[in-house]
């Protein structure tokens, strides 16, 4: 069965989540938004792909830092609302300069840092 970018549930605006996790350690690695072309894209080309809301443009994940994306797997959530692509990352995936951007916790009421930018 061929796979439709548009059976997958966007929301008003014409996004979903999509979640980037390392195809090796299984660490999640950041949260963005694609939509139907971009999903597309990413399937077409093996570069993740995302839209920016900020720019409403479509953002290739490390086209200008180097830090891209390759596209190892695709899934889709079971509500077919939420997108998981398991990539291999080549250098930081936060705009930070850290391997996740998902770099702060809060451990007993305290904030706390758990990895440094990369240098």
């Amino acid at each position: 069965m061929t796979f439709d970018p548009s059976s997958l549930k966007y929301d008003d605006k014409g996004l979903i989540p999509a979640i980037a996790q390392d195809a090796d350690s299984g660490e999640v690695l950041m949260l963005a938004w694609m939509n139907a072309a971009s999903v597309a894209m990413t399937l077409e080309t093996g570069k993740v792909t995302y839209w920016s809301r900020s720019r409403q443009s479509f953002w290739i994940k490390g086209e200008s830092s180097g830090h891209v994306q390759k596209l190892v797997d695709f899934r889709y959530d079971c509500d077919r609302d939420c997108i998981l692509v398991t990539v291999n990352q080549m250098g930081p995936a936060c705009h930070t300069n850290r391997r996740s951007c998902f770099y702060t916790a809060v451990r007993d009421g305290e904030t706390v840092e758990l990895m440094q930018p990369e240098v």
